[in-house]
């Protein structure tokens, strides 16, 4: 259900600003699946109107009217400081179809645009297109991305660049900040409208709870908690993990100075904004942990209804503990899998730190090095296993290559089975931002078959695709370092 809570407080008409001679430059055929809009041949909608609609131009289909556009008011904390305020500065709810709300990204000014112009940029759009679809594939619960729409209007970041609308879907836009917000004005029955809405529309277990805001609660915790131990599985940086990024659903959202991890530091920053490291990769369990903190705070208001405020703050505590419960189990069943292990064992945590200590020492590629792995077999010499090739220390990485191999045979692994189930969870194709980087200046001169190849290739990332080989390996030297920044 599309955000439903009345008024100005919450929310307001907004309406998309035009933008000059829209065409399409990327679109997404999985995406336009779940909101069952019917394609052409060539893959791009039958209805010519979804251009307009996608660039914010018009509101009407041959069989949909968009009536009521609207942005959000929410609030938060921006790298660890309370900014108050924020909203929905650039994006624009257009309504739903068959349960997926539809948001345009970039479509002007809105009521809470910040200093800003409300638009976003070809460059931004492509990787929030792309990354997207990525995650979707990768089987990590995101908002979707059905199409980029593009102009020749100029755009001011640091240089002058063009104008793009980005369409993404989602089942709910709802953030933790929106949260915040309302308790923030300390008005409760937004923060009650605002629960019941999530119970009732994505979270209806919690109905029966007998504390249903604190089930609420817990849920929410547990989406996120899976949600960031899958990110540190496949070595993806968000970059900013502020409270007014997080959604209230469990999906990776805000797609801005995201990365993948190409060299494996453990405190790689992808954001170049992010001087102090606040959101580095090994940063992100914590942080998220931080910030259903600052959910839980917000929840107060909700729990006192029922409960003196003594006990509400206890039972908050209580629920808040159980997130690194979650996210620690979560993330060990992930390694253990991702190394091709079918059982659990106690040493199995020290060998998962081991490994990726001396990935760290050696900055070995993330995604390669996993891959490669499942085709080490258990009878091979061990001075013959390739991925030895990408550490300094050898013998650090022999003896663990060593105990690697004893722990298989001691659940009688069999090789072809592991690599299969190795392969099918680590992926051969992630989204490097050198690739994005190339694809970003072939669209802005008009190409856009490389963001088109990309999108096919990262949506079936654990498919070997002998003739795109090139994509899986590591960046070259002079690539290694592309800068993004939080106006990515």
């Amino acid at each position: 259900m599309a955000f439903t809570l009345s008024g100005d407080d919450a929310c307001r008409i907004t309406f998309p600003s035009p933008i000059p001679n829209p065409y399409w430059v990327a679109f997404s055929a999985r995406a336009a699946k779940l909101i069952g809009l019917e394609l052409s041949q060539n893959g791009l909608p039958s209805d010519p109107e979804w251009l307009q609609i996608c660039a914010g131009n018009s509101l009407t289909s041959a069989t949909h009217r968009f009536a009521s556009p609207l942005s959000t008011v929410y609030s938060g904390h921006q790298f660890g400081v309370w900014a108050g305020q924020l909203g929905d500065g650039r994006a624009i709810l257009l309504g739903e179809l068959r349960g997926q709300e539809i948001q345009i990204k970039g479509a002007g000014k809105t009521p809470y645009s910040r200093m800003g112009d409300g638009r976003a940029v070809l460059r931004s759009s492509i990787r929030e297109f792309l990354c997207s679809e990525a995650m979707h594939a990768l089987g990590i619960p995101t908002t979707r991305a059905l199409s980029v729409v593009g102009s020749e209007m100029p755009v001011r970041r640091e240089t002058m660049e063009t104008a793009a609308v980005c369409t993404r879907l989602a089942p709910s836009f709802i953030r933790i900040g929106h949260f915040e917000h309302f308790a923030s004005l300390q008005d409760i029955s937004r923060l009650r409208e605002l629960a019941d809405l999530l119970i009732r529309d994505h979270y209806p277990e919690c109905q029966d709870h007998k504390h249903p805001y604190l089930g609420l609660f817990k849920h929410i915790c547990t989406r996120n908690a899976k949600l960031v131990a899958h990110w540190q599985a496949v070595g993806f940086c968000h970059g900013v993990l502020n409270s007014d990024n997080i959604s209230a659903i469990g999906l990776t959202i805000d797609y801005g100075p995201f990365g993948f991890l190409d060299q494996f530091q453990i405190d790689h920053i992808c954001n170049h904004s992010d001087q102090g490291g606040r959101y580095a990769y090994h940063r992100q369990p914590q942080i998220m942990h931080w910030n259903m903190a600052c959910l839980a705070n917000a929840f107060l208001p909700l729990l006192e209804l029922s409960h003196d405020a003594k006990d509400a703050q206890s039972l908050l505590r209580e629920a808040l503990e159980g997130f690194a419960i979650v996210y620690a189990t979560t993330w060990q069943s992930l390694f253990r899998q991702k190394l091709g292990l079918s059982t659990s064992q106690d040493e199995d945590i020290h060998l998962i730190e081991r490994l990726l200590q001396a990935m760290h020492d050696s900055k070995v590629d993330f995604t390669h090095f996993f891959r490669q792995l499942s085709y080490v077999q258990q009878t091979q010499d061990i001075q013959t296993i390739s991925v030895r090739d990408n550490f300094i220390d050898r013998e650090s990485i022999d003896k663990w290559l060593s105990d690697y191999m004893y722990r298989l045979q001691s659940e009688n692994s069999i090789d072809e089975e592991r690599q299969r189930a190795m392969n099918s969870i680590n992926p051969k194709y992630i989204l490097r931002n050198h690739q994005a980087q190339i694809a970003i200046e072939r669209a802005q001169q008009h190409d856009f078959s490389e963001v088109q190849k990309l999108l096919e290739l990262l949506s079936n990332p654990f498919d070997e695709h002998i003739e795109f080989e090139e994509y899986a390996i590591p960046p070259p030297a002079n690539l290694e370092k592309v800068e993004v920044s939080c106006s990515s």
